[in-house]
Protein backbone atom coordinates (compact mmCIF):
# COMPACT_ATOMS: atom_id res chain seq x y z
CA UNK A 1 0.00 0.00 0.00
CA UNK A 2 1.31 3.47 -1.09
CA UNK A 3 1.76 6.24 1.55
CA UNK A 4 -0.99 7.94 -0.33
CA UNK A 5 -3.13 4.90 -0.12
CA UNK A 6 -2.48 5.32 3.86
CA UNK A 7 -3.92 8.98 3.68
CA UNK A 8 -6.81 8.13 1.62
CA UNK A 9 -7.60 4.79 3.49
CA UNK A 10 -7.90 6.56 7.22
CA UNK A 11 -10.28 9.40 5.36
CA UNK A 12 -13.97 9.42 4.02
CA UNK A 13 -14.07 12.45 1.43
CA UNK A 14 -17.92 12.61 1.46
CA UNK A 15 -17.66 13.99 4.71
CA UNK A 16 -14.81 15.92 5.68
CA UNK A 17 -13.43 18.53 3.40
CA UNK A 18 -10.07 17.43 3.41
CA UNK A 19 -8.46 16.72 -0.49
CA UNK A 20 -8.16 13.37 -1.84
CA UNK A 21 -4.77 14.85 -3.84
CA UNK A 22 -4.39 14.98 -7.33
CA UNK A 23 -2.91 18.56 -7.56
CA UNK A 24 0.59 18.70 -9.06
CA UNK A 25 3.58 21.69 -8.04
CA UNK A 26 5.56 23.96 -9.34
CA UNK A 27 9.97 23.19 -9.46
CA UNK A 28 10.10 24.70 -6.58
CA UNK A 29 9.56 22.11 -3.23
CA UNK A 30 6.93 23.43 -0.78
CA UNK A 31 6.42 22.92 2.87
CA UNK A 32 4.06 23.67 5.23
CA UNK A 33 3.04 23.95 9.37
CA UNK A 34 -0.59 23.09 10.15
CA UNK A 35 -1.51 23.72 13.40
CA UNK A 36 -4.08 21.26 14.18
CA UNK A 37 -6.79 21.06 17.42
CA UNK A 38 -7.43 17.42 16.97
CA UNK A 39 -7.88 15.41 20.37
CA UNK A 40 -4.86 16.62 21.04
CA UNK A 41 -3.64 20.19 19.97
CA UNK A 42 -0.15 20.01 17.91
CA UNK A 43 1.49 21.26 14.53
CA UNK A 44 1.70 19.18 11.63
CA UNK A 45 5.08 19.75 10.13
CA UNK A 46 4.91 18.53 5.90
CA UNK A 47 7.51 18.48 3.77
CA UNK A 48 6.76 18.29 -0.34
CA UNK A 49 8.84 15.00 -1.56
CA UNK A 50 8.51 13.66 -4.86
CA UNK A 51 4.91 14.28 -5.56
CA UNK A 52 3.93 14.01 -1.66
CA UNK A 53 4.24 15.38 2.15
CA UNK A 54 6.47 13.68 4.15
CA UNK A 55 4.32 14.36 7.89
CA UNK A 56 5.38 14.73 11.14
CA UNK A 57 3.18 15.51 14.43
CA UNK A 58 5.08 18.11 16.70
CA UNK A 59 3.26 18.21 19.82
CA UNK A 60 4.74 21.25 21.15
CA UNK A 61 5.79 22.88 18.11
CA UNK A 62 8.59 24.36 16.28
CA UNK A 63 11.24 26.37 18.72
CA UNK A 64 13.64 28.69 17.15
CA UNK A 65 15.83 27.66 20.46
CA UNK A 66 19.11 25.22 19.16
CA UNK A 67 18.78 24.34 22.64
CA UNK A 68 15.62 22.58 22.53
CA UNK A 69 14.48 19.62 20.84
CA UNK A 70 10.86 19.00 19.73
CA UNK A 71 9.35 15.52 19.59
CA UNK A 72 8.34 14.77 16.12
CA UNK A 73 6.17 11.39 15.24
CA UNK A 74 6.24 10.47 11.56
CA UNK A 75 2.91 9.25 9.82
CA UNK A 76 1.38 9.32 6.74
CA UNK A 77 2.52 11.07 3.71
CA UNK A 78 -0.28 13.89 2.38
CA UNK A 79 -1.15 15.14 -0.88
CA UNK A 80 0.69 18.15 -2.17
CA UNK A 81 -2.54 19.99 -2.08
CA UNK A 82 -3.24 19.44 1.49
CA UNK A 83 -0.60 22.12 2.04
CA UNK A 84 -3.46 24.81 1.43
CA UNK A 85 -5.96 23.04 3.34
CA UNK A 86 -7.39 25.14 6.36
CA UNK A 87 -11.24 24.16 7.75
CA UNK A 88 -13.07 21.70 10.32
CA UNK A 89 -12.94 18.06 10.03
CA UNK A 90 -16.27 16.92 11.22
CA UNK A 91 -16.66 14.71 14.56
CA UNK A 92 -16.31 11.00 13.57
CA UNK A 93 -13.44 11.09 10.79
CA UNK A 94 -9.99 10.64 11.61
CA UNK A 95 -8.09 13.63 13.15
CA UNK A 96 -11.36 15.40 13.92
CA UNK A 97 -11.11 19.12 14.96
CA UNK A 98 -9.68 22.64 13.43
CA UNK A 99 -6.59 23.27 11.57
CA UNK A 100 -5.13 26.27 10.17
CA UNK A 101 -1.77 27.22 7.43
CA UNK A 102 0.26 28.10 10.69
CA UNK A 103 3.16 28.59 8.30
CA UNK A 104 4.44 27.98 5.02
CA UNK A 105 7.08 28.80 1.92
CA UNK A 106 9.57 26.71 0.60
CA UNK A 107 12.25 24.29 1.63
CA UNK A 108 15.86 22.49 0.38
CA UNK A 109 17.80 19.57 1.33
CA UNK A 110 21.28 19.11 1.46
CA UNK A 111 20.97 15.77 -0.01
CA UNK A 112 18.57 13.90 -1.78
CA UNK A 113 15.35 13.58 0.76
CA UNK A 114 14.04 9.97 0.25
CA UNK A 115 17.71 8.87 1.15
CA UNK A 116 18.17 11.10 4.16
CA UNK A 117 15.14 9.90 5.20
CA UNK A 118 16.15 6.28 4.92
CA UNK A 119 19.30 7.10 6.95
CA UNK A 120 17.63 8.88 9.29
CA UNK A 121 19.37 12.44 9.24
CA UNK A 122 17.22 14.88 7.40
CA UNK A 123 19.13 18.17 7.36
CA UNK A 124 17.20 20.94 5.33
CA UNK A 125 16.76 24.97 5.16
CA UNK A 126 12.97 26.70 5.58
CA UNK A 127 12.23 30.01 3.67
CA UNK A 128 8.66 30.33 5.42
CA UNK A 129 6.62 32.95 6.49
CA UNK A 130 7.93 32.54 10.23
CA UNK A 131 10.17 29.69 10.16
CA UNK A 132 13.41 29.90 8.47
CA UNK A 133 16.91 28.82 7.87
CA UNK A 134 18.60 25.88 9.20
CA UNK A 135 16.85 22.60 10.71
CA UNK A 136 17.17 18.94 11.17
CA UNK A 137 14.91 15.91 11.46
CA UNK A 138 16.88 13.47 13.36
CA UNK A 139 15.19 9.44 13.96
CA UNK A 140 15.63 8.36 17.42
CA UNK A 141 16.79 4.30 17.95
CA UNK A 142 13.45 2.96 19.94
CA UNK A 143 10.97 3.93 16.58
CA UNK A 144 11.03 4.39 13.11
CA UNK A 145 8.53 6.95 13.24
CA UNK A 146 9.57 8.75 16.59
CA UNK A 147 11.98 11.74 15.44
CA UNK A 148 13.21 15.04 16.82
CA UNK A 149 12.82 18.72 15.43
CA UNK A 150 16.01 20.79 16.25
CA UNK A 151 16.48 24.24 14.84
CA UNK A 152 20.32 24.88 13.92
CA UNK A 153 22.58 27.37 15.23
CA UNK A 154 22.12 30.28 12.71
CA UNK A 155 21.01 33.93 12.84
CA UNK A 156 17.13 33.09 12.16
CA UNK A 157 17.75 31.07 15.62
CA UNK A 158 16.47 32.76 19.36
CA UNK A 159 16.08 31.66 22.52
CA UNK A 160 12.94 29.91 23.70
CA UNK A 161 13.21 32.51 26.32
CA UNK A 162 13.30 35.61 24.08
CA UNK A 163 10.95 34.54 21.90
CA UNK A 164 8.30 31.78 21.51
CA UNK A 165 7.31 31.85 17.91
CA UNK A 166 4.14 29.00 18.71
CA UNK A 167 3.03 31.55 20.97
CA UNK A 168 3.57 34.98 19.40
CA UNK A 169 3.03 34.40 16.02
CA UNK A 170 -0.61 32.32 16.29
CA UNK A 171 -2.27 33.37 13.37
CA UNK A 172 -2.90 31.93 9.77
CA UNK A 173 -0.67 33.86 6.97
CA UNK A 174 -3.35 32.43 4.66
CA UNK A 175 -6.83 33.56 6.35
CA UNK A 176 -5.23 35.72 9.23
CA UNK A 177 -7.73 33.84 11.67
CA UNK A 178 -6.65 31.56 14.63
CA UNK A 179 -7.60 28.19 15.84
CA UNK A 180 -9.78 29.76 18.32
CA UNK A 181 -11.55 31.71 15.89
CA UNK A 182 -12.02 28.94 13.66
CA UNK A 183 -13.45 27.26 16.41
CA UNK A 184 -15.50 29.54 17.39
CA UNK A 185 -16.86 30.24 13.78
CA UNK A 186 -17.95 26.48 13.81
CA UNK A 187 -19.88 26.90 16.67
CA UNK A 188 -23.62 26.24 16.19
CA UNK A 189 -25.91 29.38 16.99
CA UNK A 190 -27.84 29.11 20.07
CA UNK A 191 -31.32 27.98 20.32
CA UNK A 192 -33.86 30.63 20.05
CA UNK A 193 -35.27 31.10 23.58
CA UNK A 194 -39.34 29.14 23.63
CA UNK A 195 -41.60 31.52 25.03
CA UNK A 196 -42.75 31.06 28.54
CA UNK A 197 -45.90 29.26 28.87
CA UNK A 198 -48.12 30.15 31.22
CA UNK A 199 -49.69 28.27 33.36
CA UNK A 200 -53.54 27.91 34.29
CA UNK A 201 -54.92 26.90 37.73
CA UNK A 202 -57.77 25.22 37.73
CA UNK A 203 -59.58 26.92 40.46
CA UNK A 204 -59.20 30.67 38.75
CA UNK A 205 -61.33 29.42 35.78
CA UNK A 206 -65.00 30.47 35.90
CA UNK A 207 -67.83 27.62 36.61
CA UNK A 208 -64.52 25.03 37.39
CA UNK A 209 -65.27 22.74 40.49
CA UNK A 210 -63.41 20.47 42.12
CA UNK A 211 -64.18 16.86 41.86
CA UNK A 212 -62.63 12.72 41.73
CA UNK A 213 -61.41 12.17 37.91
CA UNK A 214 -63.89 10.56 36.07
CA UNK A 215 -64.06 6.85 35.87
CA UNK A 216 -66.02 7.11 32.57
CA UNK A 217 -68.03 9.62 30.31
CA UNK A 218 -70.74 9.98 27.83
CA UNK A 219 -69.44 11.75 24.60
CA UNK A 220 -71.42 14.36 22.86
CA UNK A 221 -73.35 13.37 20.07
CA UNK A 222 -74.90 14.86 17.32
CA UNK A 223 -78.57 15.51 16.93
CA UNK A 224 -80.30 15.18 13.75
CA UNK A 225 -81.98 18.17 12.28
CA UNK A 226 -83.63 19.63 9.34
CA UNK A 227 -81.86 22.13 8.51
CA UNK A 228 -78.04 24.12 9.15
CA UNK A 229 -78.45 26.26 12.50
CA UNK A 230 -78.97 30.09 11.34
CA UNK A 231 -77.65 31.86 14.13
CA UNK A 232 -73.84 32.65 15.02
CA UNK A 233 -71.69 30.57 17.08
CA UNK A 234 -71.65 27.12 15.19
CA UNK A 235 -68.36 25.90 13.76
CA UNK A 236 -68.73 22.28 11.49
CA UNK A 237 -66.61 19.36 11.01
CA UNK A 238 -65.85 16.54 8.71
CA UNK A 239 -67.56 13.36 9.49
CA UNK A 240 -64.89 10.45 9.88
CA UNK A 241 -65.35 6.77 9.34
CA UNK A 242 -63.78 6.00 12.80
CA UNK A 243 -63.79 4.79 16.08
CA UNK A 244 -65.23 7.45 18.53
CA UNK A 245 -63.46 6.96 21.59
CA UNK A 246 -62.13 8.73 24.94
CA UNK A 247 -58.83 8.87 26.33
CA UNK A 248 -58.74 8.91 30.22
CA UNK A 249 -55.17 10.51 31.05
CA UNK A 250 -54.33 10.43 34.93
CA UNK A 251 -50.66 10.44 36.10
CA UNK A 252 -49.57 9.32 33.47
CA UNK A 253 -51.70 6.35 32.90
CA UNK A 254 -53.88 6.17 29.26
CA UNK A 255 -57.26 4.33 29.48
CA UNK A 256 -58.74 4.25 25.75
CA UNK A 257 -62.57 3.69 25.98
CA UNK A 258 -65.16 3.16 23.28
CA UNK A 259 -68.29 4.87 23.15
CA UNK A 260 -69.95 1.93 24.15
CA UNK A 261 -67.80 1.57 27.08
CA UNK A 262 -65.33 -1.48 25.45
CA UNK A 263 -61.61 -0.68 27.24
CA UNK A 264 -59.34 -0.96 23.55
CA UNK A 265 -56.07 0.36 25.38
CA UNK A 266 -54.35 -2.68 24.17
CA UNK A 267 -55.65 -2.94 20.74
CA UNK A 268 -54.66 0.66 20.23
CA UNK A 269 -51.20 0.36 22.10
CA UNK A 270 -49.30 2.67 20.11
CA UNK A 271 -51.87 5.55 20.73
CA UNK A 272 -51.79 5.15 24.12
CA UNK A 273 -48.27 5.32 24.49
CA UNK A 274 -47.85 8.52 22.55
CA UNK A 275 -50.69 9.96 24.48
CA UNK A 276 -48.88 9.43 28.22
CA UNK A 277 -45.98 11.99 26.79
CA UNK A 278 -48.88 14.50 27.38
CA UNK A 279 -47.61 17.11 30.16
CA UNK A 280 -50.69 16.88 32.25
CA UNK A 281 -51.58 15.44 35.20
CA UNK A 282 -55.24 14.85 34.08
CA UNK A 283 -57.52 14.99 30.98
CA UNK A 284 -60.14 13.77 28.98
CA UNK A 285 -59.89 13.76 25.36
CA UNK A 286 -62.78 13.28 23.11
CA UNK A 287 -61.55 12.09 19.56
CA UNK A 288 -62.31 9.47 16.42
CA UNK A 289 -59.56 6.85 15.59
CA UNK A 290 -59.71 6.60 11.71
CA UNK A 291 -56.70 4.89 9.29
CA UNK A 292 -56.12 7.42 5.99
CA UNK A 293 -55.69 5.53 2.71
CA UNK A 294 -53.42 6.91 -0.24
CA UNK A 295 -55.61 9.43 -0.58
CA UNK A 296 -55.94 10.97 2.41
CA UNK A 297 -59.82 9.54 2.83
CA UNK A 298 -60.00 8.28 6.33
CA UNK A 299 -61.76 5.04 7.06
CA UNK A 300 -61.99 2.90 10.24
CA UNK A 301 -59.66 0.11 9.47
CA UNK A 302 -56.95 -0.55 6.48
CA UNK A 303 -58.43 -1.69 2.91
Amino acid sequence: MSDLARYRAKRRFADTPEPEGGKARGDELVFVVQKHAARRLHYDLRLQVGDALKSWAVPQGPCLDPKVRRFAKMTEDHPLDYATFEGRIPAGNYGAGEMIVWDRGTWVSLEAPEAAIAKGELKFRLSGEKLSGGWMLKRLPDDPTNWILIKERDPSARPLDEYDVVKEAPRSPLSGRTVEELRAEAKPAAAPKKPAVRKLKPAAIEGALETPFPKSFKPQLATPADAVPADKGWVHEIKFDGYRTLAFVEDGAVRLITRNGLDWTKRYAPIAKALEALPCKGAVLDGEIVVQDARGVAHSKRR
